[in-house]
C-alpha cells in the first residue's frame, strides 16, 4: 500500500504538507516523492510551508527494503535518482520559506529532505542518522553537498563515515537543526516559526533565499569530468553485491557481510 502526502492549512498564510507511511516508518516511496514535487509547483497563496511526518515519526528514509533482489539495483536507482530528487529540488526550489518539523527519528533519505528545507525544528529525544554505510551505498555528491554547506565536513564525515545517529541535541550544536523543542511543544513551535516568515515582507524573503541558494550552488560546483565520475561511482554500488547484502542485513537487524564488491 502506497504512502500519502496529508495537506492542510493550520494557519493563515502557512500550508503544511505531512508524510504518511504508518506501515513504513513513513518510508519515502514514489507517491510521497511526485506529491511534494506537484504541492510545491503551486502553493495557493501559502507564504511559507511546513513539511511534518504523522504518526510520531518524520521518515525512515528511501522505501528500498522490499525491492525484490532482482530488480534491485535498478528500481531502488529509480527511485533514489528520480523522485527522490525531484522533491528535495522542490523544497530548495520553492520561493517561500520552508519549514522542516521532526516530531521523531528522521533517519537516511528523510534527513536530506529535511535538510532541503530552510529551517528545522526537532523535537527533544528523537534521533538523525544517515545509514549509507550500513547500507552498501555511495551516496550522491549533490546530498553530500547539502550536508557539507549545512554542518561542515568533519561533521559530515562523522555522519556518514560512522553511520551514528545522534540525538536532537547534538543535532542542534552542529547546526543540522535550528530548534529542539518538547514532543508536545513540536507542532505548535513549528507553526510560530512557519507564521513568523510568513508575516515578513515576501520580495525580502524570497530575495534573501534566492540570493543565498544562488551563492551555495556557485561553491559547490564541480568539474564536469570529475562529477560524471562521482555518478558513476555512485551507480556502481547500486549494482553491488555488498549493496543488496548491506540492505538484507539492515532489514533483518544483523552484521552485514561485506565483499567489498
Amino acid at each position: 500500500m502506497a504512502g500519502e502526502l496529508l495537506l492542510d492549512r493550520p494557519a493563515d498564510g502557512v500550508l503544511r504538507l505531512t508524510i504518511s507511511n504508518p506501515a513504513k516508518r513513513n518510508a519515502l516511496d514514489q507517491a510521497i516523492l511526485d506529491a511534494i514535487a506537484v504541492v510545491l509547483r503551486d502553493v495557493g497563496g501559502a507564504r511559507a510551508v511546513v513539511l511534518t511526518g504523522a504518526d510520531g515519526m518524520f521518515s525512515s528514509g528511501y522505501d528500498i527494503g522490499d525491492i525484490p533482489e532482482d530488480v534491485f539495483a535498478q528500481e531502488a536507482e529509480r527511485l533514489v535518482a528520480h523522485p527522490f530528487t525531484a522533491a528535495v529540488e522542490a523544497l530548495e526550489g520553492c520561493a517561500i520559506p520552508t519549514v522542516a518539523a521532526l516530531p521523531g527519528h528522521t533517519i537516511g533519505g528523510g534527513l536530506e529532505l529535511a535538510l532541503a528545507c530552510d529551517l528545522r525544528v526537532a523535537a527533544d529525544g528523537i534521533a538523525l542518522g544517515m545509514p549509507p554505510a550500513k547500507l552498501g551505498l555511495v551516496y550522491s555528491h549533490t546530498g553530500l553537498r547539502r550536508f557539507v554547506d549545512a554542518i561542515g565536513a568533519p561533521r559530515t564525515r562523522e555522519l556518514f563515515l560512522t553511520a551514528h545517529n545522534i540525538d536532537a541535541r547534538t543535532a542542534l550544536t552542529w547546526g543540522l537543526v535550528n530548534q529542539v523543542v518538547g514532543a508536545s511543544d513540536l507542532e505548535g513551535a513549528a507553526l510560530d516559526l512557519a507564521q513568523d516568515l510568513a508575516a515578513n515582507a515576501p520580495l525580502s524573503v524570497r530575495g534573501n533565499k534566492r540570493v543565498i541558494r544562488e551563492l551555495l550552488a556557485a561553491e559547490g560546483r564541480l568539474d564536469p569530468e570529475v562529477e560524471r565520475e562521482l555518478i558513476e561511482l555512485r551507480e556502481a554500488s547500486f549494482h553491488s553485491e555488498d549493496m543488496r547484502e548491506g540492505v538484507r542485513a539492515f532489514g533483518q537487524k544483523r552484521p552485514a557481510r561485506w565483499k567489498g564488491r
